[in-house]
């Protein structure tokens, strides 16, 4: 089992979504914990990382294996995270 984290930027996006995209992630997060590459997931090729997609967001994320711990950096909402 994973520890997941909030990084400060990815708090501020998280407190600006409402309603049901909200609980749809929350959900989403919870699994990470239990498994941070489920099916669907994706590396990032421009930086270190993986995102999973929640409707029409993106959840930017990196995994470190060895402390078992997410950090979740930015949820992105899909015509922002092209780049990603």
């Amino acid at each position: 089992m994973y520890n997941v984290f909030l990084l400060p930027q990815a708090q501020r996006d998280l407190d600006d979504l409402k309603g049901e995209i909200f609980e749809l992630i929350m959900k989403k997060i919870r699994l990470l914990a239990d498994d941070p590459r489920p099916f669907g997931s994706l590396k990032l090729t421009a930086e270190e990382g993986h995102r999973i997609r929640v409707g029409n967001f993106r959840v930017l994320y990196r995994i470190d294996d060895v402390s078992k711990k997410v950090y979740i950096y930015r949820f992105k909402a899909r015509k922002d995270a092209h780049r990603y």
